[in-house]
């Protein structure tokens, strides 16, 4: 009698989203407690980015909170210039989250090895972020991380914003205090700690657009003390050849963003949106009309036959890896026997499906939240959108393929776990005490 061939148990894609929805393909990112992979959905045969962290690792580097606010600002939020959340789910080892793919690589990634971009394009790129910050503000969601490695494209040149992992909701009654981001990045009013609100995405953004157009950044220094004297105190400066890359609109533009009156910061106002920007002269050629739609031809096409990550992950999987991720049923056990991190993880980081869920807020309170979609003939989970997401241990960032060059310094890179009202954790200061007297956290 012959061996009884053993069959894989039948997927319930009915049931709550799991591992065993899909195909693991090849890895494109790790860091301290997570790796990200290329996955595609076995029902619909949609591709995805998975990113997986670790709990243990998590817990260890106090950063369960973090990890539960990425995960409910996530669920809110739904925009054509943004890398959405489509599913969220764990195991007994790992938090999932699933997100749209990016084939085109991040702009650190693109601006290492161009040395800088043409003004047209970042022009471009802007315009898209701006349509993204603008969705956000409404939200009354701040990023507080914005750079060219959080900065992806997919595969036709299109600008999407990722990594929320310090993302926090605002309040137009109370400023923030937390000290939260990449310092080069950050905008006067975070280091001098006199309180903060959504503008500093606006300056962030303004930095960013300074240095793909000049290759460097506005304001530099050697140490943390320099940089941040810098940012607060220096003149705008341009380069000695800063004509011939940029126009006088441009310049102008660079230099409203770059205001160290949050008052007067170019950007999205909520009396007027985004009118004051789209009005600027420098963005005359933006057909804001038709950009959430991508109809829309961006200036820079990524080259689709080469990799925008590094291949070296793949081959760590498969030759050094202990444990390689596979999809497992979950054990029982007795929630109250876990530690009251992993209960909070449990709890908490509830599955989610953008299929079956509608998005909503948990600040301030459960509520359904509109949506921006853009107008396409493919479903919307297929936008190519994968953030070739590492974690490491100064917290959840981009990383690609091997750099051609040394960096300049960027000063340290600061995270503070702040979760939305309703979960009742205060808005952490780093390294000294915050305004409810509890010492400050560093992810």
């Amino acid at each position: 009698m012959g061996a009884v061939c053993c069959r894989a148990q039948p997927i319930d894609f009915d049931g709550d989203v799991n591992l065993f929805h899909f195909v693991l393909l090849r890895c494109v990112g790790k860091g301290a407690f997570g790796k990200v992979r290329v996955v595609q959905h076995k029902q619909t045969r949609n591709l995805y980015a998975l990113k997986y962290i670790n709990k243990a690792k998590c817990v260890k580097m106090r950063a369960v909170n973090n990890i539960i606010q990425e995960r409910r600002l996530l669920e809110e939020i739904d925009h054509p210039f943004v890398v959405n959340l489509r599913y969220a789910f764990q195991d007994d080892e790992n938090c999932f989250f699933v997100l749209d793919l990016m084939l085109g690589g991040d702009l650190r990634f693109h601006l290492e090895r161009l040395g800088s971009l043409t003004e047209e394009t970042v022009q471009f790129y802007v315009a898209e972020l701006s349509s993204a910050l603008g969705f956000l503000h409404e939200h009354r969601i701040i990023h507080r991380d914005i750079k060219p490695d959080n900065i992806l494209l997919d595969e036709a040149g299109h600008a999407h914003l990722t990594d929320f992992n310090i993302a926090v909701h605002y309040s137009s009654s109370r400023s923030l205090t937390g000290v939260a981001g990449s310092m080069a990045y950050m905008a006067p009013e975070i280091l001098a700690k006199r309180g903060y609100s959504y503008q500093i995405d606006w300056w962030s953004l303004g930095v960013c657009a300074y240095e793909l157009i000049f290759g460097r950044r506005p304001f530099r220094g050697k140490t943390n003390s320099d940089l941040t004297h810098s940012i607060v105190r220096d003149s705008l400066r341009f380069p000695e050849d800063g004509a011939s890359k940029c126009s006088r609109e441009g310049m102008q533009a660079l230099r409203m963003f770059l205001e160290r009156d949050p008052v007067k910061r170019l950007g999205w106002k909520p009396d007027e949106g985004l009118d004051g920007l789209r009005n600027h002269p420098w963005l005359h050629s933006i057909v804001w009309d038709t950009l959430d739609d991508k109809k829309q031809t961006p200036p820079f096409v990524p080259d689709s036959k080469k990799a925008n990550f590094d291949a070296s992950h793949e081959l760590e999987e498969l030759l050094l890896e202990d444990n390689p991720l596979k999809a497992r049923q979950r054990k029982v056990q007795d929630i109250n026997n876990l530690s009251a991190e992993m209960r909070t993880m449990e709890e908490q980081f509830t599955p989610y499906d953008f299929r079956k869920m509608q998005r909503r807020s948990y600040y301030p309170q459960n509520q359904i939240v509109s949506t921006v979609t853009a107008t396409s003939s493919a479903p919307a989970s297929s936008r190519p959108v994968t953030p070739m997401t590492t974690i490491g241990a100064d917290g959840i960032h981009e990383e690609y393929a091997p750099k051609t060059g040394p960096r300049s310094f960027e000063g340290d890179m600061v995270q503070t776990p702040t979760t939305p009202t309703s979960m009742n954790h205060p808005d952490y200061m780093v390294n000294e005490k915050d305004e409810h007297g509890q010492p400050g956290i560093a992810c």
